[in-house]
């Protein structure tokens, strides 16, 4: 299952609600992401993991000497010169990113956090394509 949200100011929720596609999530995603919202330990959970998921690959991309940009949601942003080659670079050992350049962000990639395991493989991944 997969589902997402947002929050926002009501003018800019109504201009993506109006090129939302119809019919974008299941009934039973949407029961699944009620039941989780209204899991309170879980959501506290999530939220732990997340920031401590963020800390480790924003210090991990520090110590690379990448700058990452923006602190809130479940990806980390960061800039470097030839994002698309090394993005490829990444995919080829197995370990996923999105190349930003298709939203006017040539130089970006964004990685999702992950598990302390997870957000370590990108990071050694990363470090052995950029050297």
């Amino acid at each position: 299952l997969r589902i997402g949200y947002g929050y926002s100011d009501p003018k800019l929720a109504s201009l993506l609600n109006s090129v939302r596609p119809p019919f974008n999530t299941s009934t039973l995603a949407q029961t699944a992401a009620l039941a989780a919202l209204g899991d309170k330990d879980w959501v506290i959970r999530s939220r732990e993991l997340n920031s401590t998921g963020r800390l480790q690959l924003e210090d991990g991309l520090q110590r690379l000497g990448l700058e990452t940009t923006g602190d809130k949601g479940n990806f980390v942003l960061f800039s470097l010169e030839n994002a698309g080659t090394i993005s490829k670079s990444l995919q080829a050992m197995g370990v996923i990113v999105r190349p930003l350049a298709g939203y006017g962000l040539p130089n970006h990639l964004r990685v999702t956090i992950g598990s302390e395991p997870e957000n370590a493989r990108f990071l050694e991944a990363l470090s052995q394509v950029i050297q």
